[in-house]
């Protein structure tokens, strides 16, 4: 079982992206959610990525924490 804590920088490698901080900080600006969209359901992931963010946060999985400070960065 992993159990090394995750980071915004270590999401982002998980989801293919690049994880600098200047990219994460781009991918942020560049990506803003409405209020009420889930962040698994945006339309710029892909399905794999939008997989993983559902499955993983509706597991409450060790990446929970995470992908719940993404969801608030993006919103």
């Amino acid at each position: 079982m992993d159990t090394s804590q995750h980071t915004l920088s270590s999401l982002f490698a998980q989801l293919g992206l690049d994880n600098d901080a200047a990219a994460i900080q781009a991918f942020i600006n560049e990506h803003r959610l409405p209020a009420g969209t889930e962040l698994a359901q945006a339309d710029f992931w892909s399905q794999a990525q939008s997989s993983f963010l559902q499955e993983a946060w509706r597991a409450d999985s060790d990446w929970s924490d995470v992908i719940d400070e993404l969801n608030k960065l993006l919103h």
